[in-house]
């Protein structure tokens, strides 16, 4: 059975084979004897690594949508290569992202404990991100230090700007090929950001209106955006990581287009709560959001994990010619 299409996948008899792990093996070939090998979420990454190589060799915009909190990990790095290498087009996405990209610029985050006493590291000033450490000086700190300066220069003059201008703005101030905001501006892929003041980022914007409450965040600019690329695309395709805003404003513009032409999800969620997280892809079906036919796929478990498979396989892929 390959990648689910529509609401019937057409089932093969095709022989299970077994995995056969060999001195010098690549992850794509890795990748590939899921795909032969079968296996539950094995055969699920290597099925969804098709799908997003078929997004990059076909003329298809590719949205690339997800929380904050993996970027507060090393798998920021995966996310910055997939811009660096124009694997994505467009961007959506929490504030946070925002946050921890730029305070990992200026600042280190470090490795913790899920099971660490918060009480205690409350006293001592320092956040806890599942088993992530985030200090306050690494965080609000810094963030305040840095983003007012940049606000008063970016925004002098202006009365309205767009979330995705703004925060271009700022990437392009940021000299660290470690940072997103730094390869979206260099890349021109826009971020949009349509919970903006969900965050430190945000607050810092807030913080700036008292003296210049003249300004106008221009949520409105960035959907006329949004909706000028999903109904100019000839195809429109999208990795989705996690739930939440930036996953449903993906599937909700592509909606009106008549759905998303391919579609990969990774998430940790179970569907029986009926959550936007735990909603498997075929769910968007119903709702027009992914269109019937689509080349779609979820995939169980930690993007953290997962994600970084996923695009090591495709890189071997592409640099590879095959």
């Amino acid at each position: 059975m390959g990648a689910q299409r529509g609401r019937h996948p057409t089932v093969k008899r095709r022989a299970v084979k077994d995995m056969v792990l060999e001195e010098g093996m690549g992850v794509d070939a890795l990748m590939r004897q899921w795909k032969e090998s079968g296996g539950f979420t094995g055969r699920k990454l290597a099925d969804a690594t098709d799908i997003v190589e078929k997004m990059e060799r076909r003329d298809c915009v590719k949205f690339l949508s997800f929380p904050a909190c993996i970027m507060a990990t090393g798998t920021r790095g995966v996310l910055v290569e997939l811009v660096k290498r124009k694997l994505v087009d467009v961007i959506i996405t929490t504030c946070g992202t925002l946050d921890h990209d730029l305070a990992r610029v200026w600042k280190d985050y470090y490795h913790g404990d899920f099971n660490m006493d918060d009480a205690e590291l409350y006293h001592k000033g320092v956040n806890r991100l599942g088993n992530v450490l985030v200090p306050n000086e690494s965080y609000g700190i810094v963030l305040e230090r840095k983003l007012i300066p940049m606000f008063e220069e970016i925004l002098e003059g202006r009365d309205s700007i767009g979330t995705w201008e703004l925060i271009d703005e700022v990437g392009a101030r940021v000299q660290d090929e470690r940072s997103l905001l730094h390869w979206c501006h260099r890349n021109k892929v826009p971020i949009y950001v349509p919970g903006i003041t969900d965050g430190s980022f945000g607050s810092q914007l807030w913080m700036y209106w008292q003296t210049h409450r003249k300004l106008k965040v221009d949520l409105f600019r960035d959907e006329q955006d949004l909706s000028d690329i999903t109904f100019e695309a000839k195809e429109t395709g999208a990795i989705i990581i996690g739930g939440g805003i930036s996953k449903h404003h993906t599937i909700w513009w592509n909606q009106f287009r008549g759905g998303l032409d391919h579609a990969v999800y990774l998430t940790t969620a179970p569907e029986y709560d009926g959550s936007l997280s735990g909603a498997q892809v075929r769910e968007a079906v119903s709702w027009g959001k992914v269109k019937e036919g689509a080349d779609q796929i979820t995939v169980e478990g930690d993007a953290t994990i997962t994600l970084p498979i996923i695009v090591a396989s495709l890189i071997e892929r592409l640099e590879g010619g095959k």
